[in-house]
């Protein structure tokens, strides 16, 4: 069992890549200074456009991108673990894949998960939002194994799916990730309940970096980056929408305790659902 320091780097990402990673690379280095071995960022961590013109004006093909270059080099400078929320890159076919990146004390990229899940959506305050119209969506689930703990890698509305969660849970994940860009109005109505009850159903560490404020292109996010225990407690949690970033200590000895009390995991069983009327049945 490993303890380590754990920080969530909150961010209010605008048009311009190269102001939003001078900004990242601050916060990122000041966690770093107070301890942090593994630092995560955002979703949508090197730009924030709504406009898919806009986006695709901007972003460039992961090897290209200046903000995952500076990235890499913070990493290896560092000596840490640099969980990239998520970046805006090009996927081919006029797509843009949604990516996290896990870097490693060496600068070298570790893993990389694409969000699965999109948010389509049309909002009583009259927002609508159609990612699946800009971006390619992923079709793996990830875990990183990292010497102090194995960490399961999703985005923002992932986490309204349990079943990537679990699974990666099953797979043996200590801590789970939910780094975003929540709107304010969910994030107001769901954030805490959502990042706790992935906590608890699973025995699980979850850590969620997240943009907040007022952006350029007219968003607004909410904030409230947090850390979660396996027993549902938030342990830290930046309490506002202003950049910054905030500590916990990571113990995953917790995880073993909390799956021992409630064993959830390991009493799972398989059934079916069969539809009223007996007419067939449905795999869970």
């Amino acid at each position: 069992m490993a303890t380590f320091t754990a920080a969530c780097v909150q961010l209010r990402s605008g048009k311009t890549i190269a102001k939003n990673a001078e900004v990242a690379e601050g916060l990122i280095r000041s966690a770093a200074k107070d301890g942090a071995r593994y630092v995560q960022t955002p979703e949508m961590s090197n730009v924030l456009v709504k406009s898919r013109e806009d986006l695709l004006e901007r972003i460039t093909d992961a090897d290209a991108d200046p903000f995952l270059k500076m990235a890499k080099c913070l990493a290896a400078e560092l000596g840490i673990h640099l969980h990239l929320g998520s970046l805006a890159v090009l996927a081919g076919g006029g797509k843009v894949a949604n990516r996290a990146f896990l870097l490693g004390p060496d600068g070298a990229v570790e893993a990389t998960y694409d969000k699965i899940h999109m948010f389509d959506v049309d909002l009583p305050n009259g927002e609508s939002w159609r990612e699946s119209a800009t971006y390619e969506p992923g079709r793996e689930s990830v875990i990183a194994d990292l010497p102090f703990a194995k960490i399961g890698m999703a985005v923002c509305y992932d986490i309204r799916f349990p079943a990537i969660f679990r699974t990666q849970a099953r797979q043996g994940a200590e801590v789970l990730t939910g780094p975003a860009a929540f709107t304010r109005q969910t994030g107001e109505a769901h954030w805490h309940v959502l990042q706790r009850a992935r906590a608890i159903e699973n025995g699980a560490y979850v850590i969620s970096a997240a943009q907040g404020g007022h952006h350029e292109d007219g968003r607004e996010t909410y904030g409230h980056s947090l850390v979660v225990d396996p027993w549902g407690k938030v342990i830290a949690e930046l309490d506002g929408d202003e950049p910054g970033y905030v500590l916990a200590e990571i113990e995953t000895d917790a995880v073993a305790k909390a799956r021992g009390r409630i064993p959830a995991i390991a009493n799972e069983r398989d059934f079916v659902c069969q539809v009223a009327g007996g007419l067939k049945e449905i795999p869970a």
